[in-house]
């Protein structure tokens, strides 16, 4: 394991500097046995499953590394969520033990009556009512390595375009991650990663946890971002490296020029980005400030896709990197049948060798998302004659505002369920700084009239229902929504007609 060898290495560096208190790796190695020793004691063997609900507390890597010895499936999840919404991923994930961040109580109570497989339960920093302490739990087991230690895994939940949150498994992800860790130049000793996101997300828990960690470089967490106080950060501690949203630049960028001359961030020398579209004007006026040190990947949760450096991009604009090996991305129909080079398309991933990702407990869903030894995550695109890929439209009805992924039909689902609404579609709308935000269009039942009133009323009523940052932001009405011959909504007709009017105006007659 390698966490355990770093702490012989360098047991007194700082692995993880958190607003709550901070490890050396030699601490976080000691926590992390003794989790796994916790959770054997109260009857989790290897392949059981853990959810996970905390911020990006020291904790969050002690029970991140304590499944990875214990053979354990971790299962991180938001703890944006309503207990309800996050008790659904506790058990569909299977999990026998439930750790949970005091501070997100309600939540976890509310997970835990939705999950009574989940019989071991666990509250970092507080109590909560029908949980064991986490701390106790700890102290009454041994800190030395373990004899017998089994790889975990890690299961992320995501929604893709429909339903309910569906589990990405994939057994061989910490050997890949492994594999991959050694193109970011870590230092051991004196590399440190800025993790501005939660952890629950894919990327973050990769690249600004997963990633620097192993490779014997510190981990420095926010408790929220907040682009001075990541530029502060970066001066203080001396960071190295960091993973950040294309929102993130965008407010970066929009401090005024005092506050950001305010801080030396010459340290930085890998600054990765993904997860969503990044405006070609934002990331020339960001490598303009930072220097050629900021790299882009096209991933998801699912696998791997391309990297690109800034020298590169730089020369081709908007892409997201050149497809190496040959043959690992694909523009294809929609039958997977390959497409001429320039010509748009659907965009595929070729299945990592160590092993095909599932969704859990959806085999058909897993069966539709491959075309042979390729997948889809819906996303269009087209490569050049120099095989260099660009992405022209992401997942048909997916969301990502602030590089969060919002679906529209659980949203749709909700506004449903209000007895003036006939029929509902949500789309996402073009934000400068957000990228998307959330916008519901509404059919109301016959006699109820629209209003700004009832507008707010909707909203509110979805923010009841959902966690906030997936509700709309704002709501339109018309008196009917287009749809196709088969009866289902156009949503791409809808969206295309929103990016038409300026911002905050509506294409449609009738108002709101």
């Amino acid at each position: 394991m390698l966490l355990a060898w770093w702490a012989k290495q360098q047991p007194d560096r700082p692995a993880v500097i958190s607003p709550w208190g901070s490890r050396t790796f030699a601490e976080l190695n000691a926590k992390s046995n003794q989790l796994a020793r916790a959770l054997r004691a109260r009857g989790a063997t290897a392949s059981d499953s853990v959810a996970l609900i905390s911020g990006n507390l020291p904790e969050f890597s002690e029970v991140t590394f304590g499944c990875q010895r214990a053979g354990l499936r971790l299962t991180p999840v938001n703890w944006h969520l309503t207990g309800e919404e996050a008790g659904y991923v506790v058990d569909n994930c299977e999990a026998k033990a439930l750790i949970a961040d005091a501070r997100h109580g309600e939540t976890a109570r509310g997970a835990a009556a939705a999950a009574p497989g989940a019989t071991v339960r666990l509250a970092i920093g507080g109590e909560i009512e029908g949980f064991e302490s986490y701390e106790e739990a700890l102290a009454a087991e041994d800190d030395s390595d373990l004899d017998d230690a089994v790889i975990g895994s890690t299961m992320l939940y995501t929604s893709g375009t429909t339903g309910r949150p569906k589990g990405v498994n994939r057994t061989a992800a910490g050997r890949q991650t492994a594999m991959i860790a050694p193109i970011f130049g870590y230092v051991p000793g004196e590399s440190l990663n800025l993790c501005t996101g939660p952890l629950y997300h894919a990327a973050p828990l990769a690249f600004s946890h997963l990633i620097p960690l192993i490779s014997g470089a510190g981990i420095v967490t926010m408790e929220r971002w907040d682009p001075e106080e990541a530029l502060r950060l970066i001066e203080t501690h001396k960071i190295t490296h960091t993973h950040m949203v294309p929102t993130m630049f965008v407010q970066l960028l929009k401090l005024p020029e005092e506050v950001r001359n305010r801080y030396d961030v010459s340290s930085l020398r890998h600054v990765l980005h993904g997860a969503a579209p990044c405006p070609v004007h934002v990331k020339h006026a960001l490598i303009e400030w930072l220097g050629p040190v900021v790299f882009e990947y096209y991933a998801a949760t699912e696998g791997t896709g391309t990297m690109v450096d800034s020298a590169t991009w730089l020369s081709k604009p908007g892409t997201v990197g050149k497809v190496v090996p040959e043959g690992q991305v694909k523009i294809g129909d929609e039958n997977g049948n390959e497409l001429p080079r320039t010509e748009i398309g659907t965009v595929f991933l070729r299945a990592p060798d160590a092993g095909r990702f599932e969704y859990f407990k959806a085999q058909d869903k897993t069966e539709s998302a491959y075309r042979g030894d390729y997948y889809t995550l819906g996303d269009v695109g087209y490569m050049d004659e120099e095989g260099y890929l660009f992405l022209t439209d992401r997942s048909v009805d997916l969301i990502i505002t602030g590089g969060v992924n919002v679906y529209p039909t659980e949203i749709d689902a909700v506004l449903l369920a209000h007895p003036k609404v006939a029929d509902s579609a949500t789309i996402g709308i073009p934000n400068d700084e957000w990228g998307e935000e959330v916008k519901s269009v509404v059919e109301l039942v016959a006699g109820v009239e629209p209003s700004r009133d009832l507008e707010a009323e909707l909203i509110e009523f979805a923010r009841e229902r959902l966690a906030h940052f997936k509700c709309p932001k704002t709501i339109d009405f018309v008196d009917e929504l287009p749809r196709q011959d088969n009866g289902k909504i156009y949503r791409r007709l809808l969206r295309d007609m929103y990016r038409n009017v300026s911002p905050g105006e509506s294409p449609h007659t009738e108002g709101r």
